[in-house]
């Protein structure tokens, strides 16, 4: 009888400790019988206060396209949890049936992508994971489904393009930069769109054109002028890749929250080991105002690993089609005569035009262009089977959210 009581005492205490309620005899039968007002995983434990952060939901547009934006504001749970709310409409029309879809065409089951995400996530910013454990208790989608989905662009190959342009390029001085995103149209992810700006608690305020349920940014913008582009470089030849490393989705997180100038982003860009090979453009609209283009390939010997291009750069990889105020990646789809062309001249609007020019055809899912010192940003979305090269971009003017600009 003691030894049962000492127990009894030591599960009381735990519980507790969890946050749980103790059963008393009557609860017990309650709970077998299937009366419990209580679901057993809010027994198990508390979540952190959701009123410690905030989430709106409009709707931006160029009076023919309509796009959802959400502002979350808070720490990184209360920010994934306003996320998940204000979107699981959306969240619950694609995650499910995409990972289902995704899931089939890689060969792979929700354990081993749960297990890529688990091991990516090691290495990664806390802050992250704790968004995503927001996300799934705002939305309902259980954790495991939202992490199995974040490690698909881990494992799925696809190439892009980047451009930025500034001072005596462009026609203001600003610092302007283009993001092409050559994904599988056939994930539907387009279908449901959302920009998402983030106002954290501690952090940099920063937005990402993004999918419904997806919090990993493979673009984006912060409040001191920081944009950031990807390109992958890797086939699915390449496989199996560098796990025990973040994702570049998750470290342009960190980028996001924490750089506030094109040095800080390269110092927290050297500290990551890469997944598999990459193109980056990094570019700074405000502090430093100017861009840098940046090859990081792994698994190369150190000596060959990690290559960092400013602009008008003899050694790029392009030259001599290089020059002052630019720096480029397009994989030769002819970013170069543009820009010589309208050198001086470059502003959004040319540069849309010019990122319309220099997407992968057939896989062109988002187009994003910066205005990365003024914070504006222009955004087009895939729809149906119309690529976003085809369809209006919609303005979005950061410096009038409430809160991004401090």
């Amino acid at each position: 009888m003691k030894t049962y009581l000492f127990r009894a005492g030591l599960l009381g205490l735990l519980l507790v400790a969890l946050g749980a309620t103790v059963a008393t005899g009557d609860d017990k039968s309650d709970t077998l019988s299937g009366k419990a007002s209580k679901k057993p995983t809010d027994q198990l434990f508390t979540r952190p206060d959701i009123n410690l952060g905030s989430g709106t939901r409009t709707t931006v547009s160029d009076g023919t396209v309509k796009l959802p934006m959400v502002v979350v504001k808070g720490t990184p749970y209360a920010m994934g949890y306003h996320l998940g709310r204000l979107m699981k409409s959306e969240m619950n029309a694609f995650i499910p049936n995409a990972l289902e879809g995704i899931r089939k065409e890689l060969k792979v089951s929700n354990e081993v992508l749960v297990e890529v995400w688990s091991r990516m996530a090691a290495y990664a910013d806390q802050r992250v994971a704790q968004e995503l454990s927001g996300l799934a208790d705002g939305s309902g989608i259980p954790l495991s489904t939202l992490q199995a989905i974040h490690a698909v662009s881990i494992l799925m190959p696809y190439s892009c393009s980047s451009v930025a342009a500034w001072g005596k390029a462009t026609v203001d001085g600003h610092l302007y930069q283009t993001r092409n995103l050559d994904w599988s149209m056939e994930v539907m992810a387009h279908e449901f769109p959302v920009i998402v700006a983030y106002i954290p608690d501690k952090g940099i305020p920063h937005v990402v054109p993004t999918f419904a349920g997806i919090i990993g940014a493979h673009t984006g913008l912060n409040a001191r002028g920081i944009a950031l582009s990807e390109m992958g470089d890797a086939s699915a030849k390449e496989a199996p890749y560098q796990v025990h490393a973040p994702h570049f989705t998750v470290f342009f997180r960190t980028m996001l929250y924490d750089a506030d100038s094109l040095s800080k982003t390269i110092d927290i860009f050297k500290a990551q080991p890469m997944t598999k090979r990459y193109h980056f453009v990094f570019g700074d609209g405000q502090k430093e105002l100017g861009a840098v283009k940046i090859l990081a390939h792994s698994p190369e010997p150190e000596g060959k690993r990690l290559k960092i291009w400013k602009d008008n750069d003899p050694t790029d990889e392009f030259a001599p089609n290089v020059m002052a105020n630019c720096v480029y990646n397009d994989e030769g789809r002819g970013a170069f005569p543009t820009l010589q062309s309208e050198y001086g001249k470059l502003d959004a609007k040319k540069m849309i035009a010019l990122a319309n020019k220099i997407p992968i055809k057939g896989d062109n899912v988002i187009n994003a262009v910066y205005d990365a010192t003024a914070l504006k940003m222009w955004v087009s979305y895939a729809s149906g089977k119309v690529e976003a090269y085809q369809r209006p971009y919609v303005e979005v003017d950061l410096a009038a959210v409430e809160g991004f600009r401090r």
